[in-house]
């Protein structure tokens, strides 16, 4: 602890470990009993520790950004506010003698040393100091005293702390957005904000990472909450949307520098509940094409100042904001709407169609529990989706609503050459994939890119009976990927309800993993906007499915054909392609058919099992 300049204390608390408990720490004691030991000490010596002159002196980032923060924040323990003050000591000792080294020698004095390197330890430190160690048994006791030592040395040689580090305890929102060619008026607005985010902008790469495998319904404060002890950049969080507008489990997040990107990439892996995160590099370039290309209707919405964001889908389409405002001001726990109509912002296509999402604004954080409180409650018929939003995914959706929407199919001249070794086969086409509004699918979210068809008939359980046949349909992404997604076609719509409502949450368990799934009853056109890549942007990805792409077979030798291409679905055995438009007389008895392929004596058509030299390749 540091003071007007001088050290006030030293103190070692031992810490006990949650989840794995050492024999050498039975006598810590839980992290709240020691943060409010801590506080009682620093009163007991005559010190308001809310002083703007009280600091804490730690050795580097790590022991509080790294360590204590994100250990309180996982254990919803609220630190006292001074512990979001602190003094990196190995900084302010490169700065204080690099200041030596650059003003020269002083008069009747030796030249002073080189400046020093950035230290990797405190023995650095005490080594270009001439400090002989404390030889103390205890390493945490040794380690303290070490750096009062050189504080010590610092303040005597002439120097002070004067690189404060602070801990943001709470993400700034701001407006990522190009204002390019917009009015003069928020050409001002721009100005007065200082919105730095446009597309036309340049930002620091070397401060961006990308989140990977978030839980779908994570806000921008559950993630800033995941990267705590770190400051994110004002409006530093842009949550990233899949083609049909919905959010994918990944975000990209803008630190204030890269030593605070540094740090972040250390979390790799690191859970939110009981998901792993993946945290990787990522460029401007990618920040901006999420978070950049705010509309004139954005900024204009986005600047009002609010604390909170609300995302509503599912919305009738000719919704009015009175009838927004209603639903949030009626009923138990009311909450009032930001400058009321002028806090709702439909979303609408180029042609001014309605797409049922809006987003609504709220003046205080208090005012979010209540307004989510309201989710799946209806307008009129519809039942309504309630999410904690961000500017940026406000800008995604408003700039996707108004792109062009051009239908795009797969085709052969569009299709990459296949690869050596390999023979196209003629598609033979998937059965007809259920459509309609009823919803009697259920779609699955978050499986472990490994799990096939059996692994989801052993998740499902006893709801795998109902499903119907060849009703199983696995989601790839463009590179033919697993994308960790599946759709159930169910035999009613009460099955899918059943199975929504028991299995959302549960846990899948794939070797030493266990990841927990996301189960939603939805219909057969949101299964079929997924599964044929719907109506896309020209530019967008496309999603597909087993059924809308080209295969192909490794070369079979001359004298055995390639063998018919046949959609394994479940639960239905091998069948001919027929079955696809001609069910057989008696479909409780579906066995394999004998099929004859390149005009040669009919061979029967063997389960996957026992063609291991048949892989499957799906190209787009």
């Amino acid at each position: 602890m540091y003071v007007s300049f001088q050290i006030i204390g030293e103190r070692e608390y031992a810490v006990r470990p949650t989840r794995r408990p050492s024999e050498e720490l039975q006598t810590g004691q839980p992290l709240d009993v020691i943060v409010q030991q801590f506080d009682e000490f620093v009163r007991s010596l005559q010190v308001d520790p809310h002083s703007p002159l009280f600091r804490l002196v730690t050795d580097g980032q790590p022991p509080l950004r790294q360590c204590l923060h994100p250990e309180a924040c996982s254990k919803e323990l609220s630190l006292p506010t001074y512990y979001a003050r602190f003094h990196d000591l190995r900084k302010e000792y490169v700065r204080a003698y690099t200041l030596r080294a650059v003003a020269g020698p002083r008069p009747h004095a030796p030249p002073p040393p080189p400046p020093p390197d950035h230290p990797t330890s405190l023995l650095d430190m005490l080594n270009y100091l001439g400090i002989t160690p404390y030889s103390g048994e205890n390493f945490y006791a040794a380690e303290v005293k070490d750096m009062s030592s050189i504080i010590q040395r610092i303040i005597s040689d002439g120097f002070r702390l004067e690189l404060p580090e602070t801990v943001d305890l709470v993400l700034e929102t701001g407006i990522c957005g190009s204002l390019s060619g917009l009015f003069y008026t928020f050409i001002s607005l721009r100005q007065q904000l200082k919105i730095t985010s446009s597309k036309d902008d340049e930002i620091d790469g070397n401060c961006i990472v990308r989140a990977r495998g978030l839980p779908w319904q994570s806000s921008d404060q559950d993630i800033a909450k995941f990267f705590r002890g770190l400051n994110v950049a004002k409006g530093g969080v842009a949550l990233c949307l899949s083609p049909q507008g919905r959010r994918n489990g990944e975000a990209l997040v803008r630190f204030v520098s890269q030593e605070h990107r540094d740090m972040a990439l250390k979390r790799h892996k690191h859970h939110i509940g009981s998901r792993y995160i993946e945290v990787y590099r990522a460029s401007g370039e990618d920040f901006l094409s999420v978070a950049g290309g705010a509309t004139c209707e954005a900024a204009a919405f986005l600047s009002r100042g609010a604390q909170v964001i609300v995302r509503m889908r599912g919305l009738p389409y000719d919704a009015t904001p009175q009838q927004v405002l209603d639903f949030f001001s009626t009923g138990d726990d009311p909450v009032q709407v930001l400058d009321g109509a002028e806090g709702v912002l439909f979303v609408r296509r180029a042609d001014g169609r309605a797409t049922g999402d809006a987003f609504v604004l709220f003046a205080k954080e208090t005012d979010a529990s209540k307004a989510l409180s309201r989710h799946r409650k209806s307008i009129g018929a519809r039942y309504i989706e309630l999410f904690r939003s961000t500017t940026a995914e406000v800008q995604q959706v408003l700039n996707r609503s108004l792109e062009p929407r051009t239908s795009q199919t797969s085709t052969p001249s569009t299709a990459p050459a296949p690869a050596e070794g390999l023979m196209p086969v003629t598609l033979v086409p998937q059965h007809v994939i259920t459509s309609g509004t009823a919803k009697d699918c259920v779609r699955l979210r978050g499986l472990p890119y490994e799990a096939q068809v059996e692994h989801i008939l052993t998740f499902l359980d006893e709801f795998a009976k109902n499903i119907v046949v060849q009703g199983v349909h696995m989601v790839y992404n463009a590179q033919g990927h697993p994308s960790g997604e599946a759709f159930i076609q169910m035999d009613s719509e009460a099955s899918a309800f059943l199975c929504a409502q028991q299995k959302h949450h549960r846990y899948m368990t794939f070797g030493k993993k266990q990841r927990y799934i996301e189960v939603f009853q939805c219909s057969g056109d949101d299964m079929n906007l997924v599964l044929t890549g719907g109506v896309t942007p020209a530019t967008s990805p496309k999603v597909l499915s087993p059924g809308p792409l080209t295969y192909y077979y490794p070369a079979m030798g001359p004298t055995l054909p390639p063998p018919p291409l046949v959609y394994w679905g479940y639960p239905t055995p091998p069948v001919s392609p027929a079955h696809y438009y001609h069910p057989p007389h008696h479909p409780q008895t579906m066995i394999p058919e004998v099929v004859s392929v390149g005009g040669g004596s009919p061979i029967p058509i063997p389960p996957p099992a026992a063609c291991p030299e048949w892989p499957i390749f799906m190209v787009n």
